[in-house]
């Protein structure tokens, strides 16, 4: 019964990244780390196993956009690292706005101790809250704030 009780209240989450975020494990190992966010969504499938964890990457603008709005009713929680477009896209920003999935906005990185342009962010204003500056764990407390 209990096994039951799990599976069918198992939350439904995905994560969204954007530009570069692919390139983690060679890009920047100094600010970003050497493991690839394949390995990392392996681990956290692990660790986190009475949830279904969906993955999605892209580089492009519109196919975030795309996504957010194909998941973004049926969903229990997205958590949307847009990378660089966190600070340039207005179109990212109000497709957040539109959907129905709670969205947490995750960094790896400070944002705040990097480039001034980095300080801005077209997602926080309309996102159920805001995780920066853990590393990969940033998606641990992430994935946590929707389970806890």
């Amino acid at each position: 019964m209990r096994l039951f009780f799990y599976i069918y209240f198992m939350k439904q989450l995905i994560i969204i990244n954007g530009p570069n975020l692919n390139l983690l494990g060679k890009r920047e190992p100094e600010i970003y780390g050497s493991q690839t966010f394949e390995d990392y969504l392996e681990v956290l499938k692990s660790k986190y196993s009475t949830v279904n964890l969906d993955y999605f990457q892209s580089n492009i603008e519109g196919e975030l956009i795309d996504k957010l709005q194909e998941v973004g009713f049926n969903y229990d929680g997205i958590i949307l690292n847009a990378a660089a477009y966190t600070h340039t896209s207005v179109g990212i920003g109000d497709a957040v706005k539109a959907i129905q999935t709670p969205v947490v906005e995750v960094h790896i990185s400070n944002t705040f101790s990097r480039e001034e342009f980095r300080h801005q962010s077209y997602i926080s204003p309309n996102a159920k809250g805001v995780i920066l500056g853990f590393g990969l764990k940033s998606y641990d407390l992430a994935i946590e704030s929707f389970i806890f």
